[in-house]
């Protein structure tokens, strides 16, 4: 069932810094779970839940993006009508800088399609969630716009939004970054907003000059408008720092996580990669609780990490709550402890990088160690 709404989806969020995972990339275009970009887990809800145009909001460093989304058909949207839309910052004609204080690209996608409703998504949180309830439940509400939130307390680090909900479930105050907030409940990145309503905020944002069209922006609006919360029940993982993204690595081993987000129901959908399956060679030693893609050789000793495509682990190696992205080399004799390494590196042999959960070591992309 196709649904009244269009998507438009924000990859970048400066708020947000990831340090080396971000240099080279998008928020949105990070790789997780072994084989997915960020982005894959909110384009799939959309479009498991009958959107079929989504525009996406990419201000820096799309290149990554782009080569990840492509056409968009991995999620049904290289289509004549409707389909995905990219859409870039304007270049400022005389500096030929990116110009962020013009919402003319956005105004542009949203007047040319006929969805009555927008559903704006961040890319800095991952679930699976089916969006009609939540445009069900604002279009009874009557309300000017609906958010989603969830109940988990206050949220270590920028960037969180704690909100207040008066007796009818509409919010009534809003706490952005504050380290000890009164109320549980925490905005996550997500709008429901009607299309009339949007392009009113958008071109009152370029009479201002406003130059940062964002969740916490459009959300500020809370003391004019009339805006609903729903509570989402699903488990949620926030991705706002290089800890945060390494424990929501981590839960994904554990089995009710992994079903909550890979349910057969709503499945994620991502660019393919056609390789060989993993292959464990005889004598490899202990391979425990490992999340490893197709193309991987694994030749010595791992547990509790995430291998994705092509990733080598070499003989007398050992690694152990780790991430490893798309082709990282890790040589005989090496010794990995809580660490991410981007796609690409190579660790040497007989290295020993040893990091700690709360502060894992970031190897950069093509690096070598």
């Amino acid at each position: 069932m196709i649904t009244d709404a269009m998507g438009l989806i924000l990859a970048d969020n400066r708020r947000i810094h990831l340090g080396a995972l971000t240099e080279p990339r998008a928020i949105a275009a990070i790789p997780f779970a072994g084989r997915f970009r960020l982005i894959d887990f909110t384009l799939s809800n959309m479009v498991n839940s009958g959107i079929k145009r989504v525009g996406i909001v990419a201000l820096t460093k799309y290149k990554s993006l782009m080569d990840h989304i492509g056409t968009g058909a991995p999620w049904d949207l290289d289509r004549m009508r409707q389909g995905l839309f990219l859409i870039p910052p304007y270049i400022n004609p005389i500096t030929r800088e990116p110009d962020r204080t013009d919402a003319q690209s956005i105004i542009d996608y949203v007047k040319t399609g006929d969805q009555s409703y927008v559903i704006i998504s961040s890319c800095d949180y991952i679930t699976n969630t089916s969006y009609r309830p939540l445009l069900q439940a604002h279009i009874e509400s009557q309300a000017d716009m609906t958010i989603l939130y969830h109940q988990e307390g206050p949220i270590e680090g920028a960037p969180s939004m704690a909100i207040e909900l008066d007796e009818k479930g509409f919010v009534c105050d809003m706490m952005v970054d504050y380290p000890h907030p009164a109320s549980q409940k925490n905005a996550i990145g997500l709008i429901i907003i009607s299309r009339d309503l949007l392009l009113q905020l958008l071109m009152e944002m370029m009479a201002r000059g406003v130059a940062d069209f964002s969740i916490v922006g459009i959300l500020q609006n809370y003391k004019r408008m009339r805006i609903y919360a729903v509570e989402l029940q699903d488990p949620v993982l926030r991705i706002h720092s290089v800890a945060s993204y390494f424990d929501a690595s981590m839960r994904i081993l554990g089995t009710d996580i992994r079903r909550m987000l890979f349910s057969a129901e709503r499945p994620i959908y991502t660019k393919a990669k056609n390789r060989a399956p993993c292959i464990v060679w005889p004598g490899s030693g202990v391979v425990r609780n490992v999340l490893a893609s197709d193309g991987c050789a694994i030749m010595g000793e791992v547990e509790n990490s995430v291998l994705f495509r092509g990733c080598v682990i070499g003989r007398g190696a050992r690694v152990t709550n780790s991430v490893l992205f798309q082709d990282v080399q890790i040589s005989d004799g090496v010794i990995l402890d809580h660490v991410i390494i981007d796609k690409n590196s190579v660790v040497r042999m007989d290295g020993r990088l040893l990091g700690h959960p709360g502060f894992p070591i970031v190897i950069e992309k093509n690096a070598i160690v």
